[in-house]
């Protein structure tokens, strides 16, 4: 037993029975009939052969669909694949072959997609469909034929619950094994240090194929009884009223999130005055817009960290004590985290290092990929990436990733320092700095900035970055952009600005 994510919503249903598990439109579900749900969902599956050892894969966008389809997989005892429902037929086609999924649930949008799967995937049984005009089977139908009563089998902690596919920065995306152990026992930290309870209302408008979202916005909540708030995309408008309409408690969101609803007209602070938390992850929130957005709306952004191998959180602002601007705070229950040089020996505080994470929380392995497993698994500890410095206070720093960093003339340049001085320029919406190749110095610094304003000149950007940066941190070039390449989370995308290179 011990860690275990269907555990937490069985209890929780016990303890909560008629408090709401989730909103959305104008629907509310309790935990009991969300349990219910969960056990319908599981009781098909599992009369369709699927149990323990097998992969069940989600394309599926934040709906209660996915809610009932995760949970009632790990009820199952299969393991969760979740996956961004805008993914290409060759995205989709490469992770359910590595994963080797027997079922799909999927929105009707990617039906053609599917269509060819079934012969070309031999392990690929049946597709779920949350919506068919035809007979094929539907999430619904499932649901209603399906038995009630349904016994999960036996789960350990250490029983795989989640396969992610991370990025894939570095050619093919791998999949990151993520046990119940390491899943619940993030969103046990994630209660403890955020303070999650019953009478909160989390909003959940990231994506939930998304770990950030996953742990922070679904399992943390569920776990303590808390109402999920599903928003299905994001819009600054939308989420503004849906806060201010539910009296939502806790908001989580990336940086350009915050970057839209601060920059909306017509809002003021009594809008979010309801709110009694707000998190950052994801991408390094800009120090200015953490101070423009805290001091307009009177609220808190506790900036965290975490990465997908880590079942996403290892380090967070403290809700109560000092917060520090630019730190992504530190270590949450259970977790470590260190900075070492490429020995893995410890860096004094506040020298550059490469962070590197221990707990509960830190994968099983990539699925099929030791190679890539014993890179990323060292001595029990868990390599990020990530360059960082920590302070004496145990405060974490986060400088760059490690492949991100720009060498010019064997001189280190951070992007995010030179991103944090543009973001300080009142005319600068947004700004991504990347390295590009320059025959005499190696690399060079380029930025690219969307305007608030169209009078803005390049000689005007580089004059502001003189007076605050030195000489070879000052971008050589400035390419002003409509907007910012973005993955669905909201994170701005170095790798497609390089690729314009």
């Amino acid at each position: 037993m011990g860690w275990n994510l269907n555990d937490n919503l069985i209890n929780t249903a016990r303890k909560y029975p008629n408090r709401n598990a989730y909103l959305f439109m104008n629907e509310s579900v309790t935990y009991n009939e969300f349990n219910h749900k969960v056990n319908s969902f599981a009781s098909a599956l599992s009369s369709r052969g699927v149990g323990k050892g097998d992969t069940v894969a989600l394309l599926l966008g934040n709906s209660p669909e996915f809610l009932i389809a995760y949970y009632g997989i790990l009820r199952s005892g299969a393991a969760a694949v979740p996956m961004n429902p805008l993914y290409t037929a060759e995205e989709v086609t490469y992770i359910l072959s590595d994963c080797k999924a027997k079922v799909v649930v999927a929105v009707p949008s990617q039906r053609t997609t599917l269509s060819g799967l079934l012969e070309k995937l031999e392990h690929l049984e049946f597709i779920i469909y949350t919506e068919t005009n035809d007979s094929s089977l539907s999430f619904d139908q499932l649901l209603e034929q399906a038995q009630r009563d349904f016994e999960s089998p036996s789960l350990s902690e250490d029983d795989l619950a989640i396969i992610l596919y991370t990025s894939g920065t570095t050619g093919k995306p791998k999949g990151a094994m993520l046990s119940h152990r390491n899943m619940a026992s993030n969103a046990e930290s994630t209660v403890s240090f955020l303070k999650i309870n019953s009478e909160d209302l989390v909003i959940a408008v990231l994506p939930m194929f998304h770990v950030f979202c996953m742990t922070v916005c679904i399992n943390a909540p569920i776990l303590n009884g808390a109402t999920i708030v599903i928003l299905p995309k994001f819009s600054p408008s939308e989420v503004i009223q849906t806060i201010r309409d539910c009296q939502a408690t806790v908001f989580v969101g990336v940086p350009t999130m915050y970057n839209f609803m601060l920059h909306l007209p017509d809002v003021s602070s009594a809008d979010l005055a309801s709110l009694r938390v707000c998190i950052s992850g994801g991408a390094a929130l800009p120090v200015e817009l953490l101070h423009k957005f805290q001091n307009y709306f009177r609220t808190f952004i506790l900036e965290g960290y975490g990465l997908t191998e880590s079942s996403p959180v290892t380090a967070f602002n403290p809700l109560e004590g000092v917060r520090k601007p630019g730190s992504i705070g530190k270590d949450i229950p259970r977790v470590k985290n260190k900075v070492v040089d490429p020995n893995g020996i410890e860096v004094p505080r506040g020298e550059v290092g490469e962070l590197i994470v221990q707990g509960p929380n830190v994968m099983l392995g990539y699925l099929g990929n030791p190679e890539a497993t014993a890179l990323a698994l060292r001595g029990g500890w868990l390599y990020t990436g990530d360059m960082a410095t920590m302070d004496e206070d145990g405060y974490i720093f986060i400088v760059d990733r490690k492949k991100d960093m720009i060498s010019v003339g064997g001189f280190n340049v951070y992007p995010r320092e030179v991103e944090e001085v543009l973001y300080q320029h009142p005319f600068v919406l947004e700004a991504a700095v990347i390295g590009v190749p320059d025959e005499e110095y190696g690399e060079r610094v380029k930025a690219y900035i969307v305007k608030k304003v169209e009078d803005v000149s390049v000689p005007e950007i580089l004059a502001f970055c003189q007076e605050r940066l030195v000489k070879y941190k000052i971008p050589k070039e400035v390419e002003f952009l409509e907007e910012l390449p973005k993955n669905r989370t909201g994170k701005i995308l170095r790798r497609a600005l390089r690729a314009t290179n």
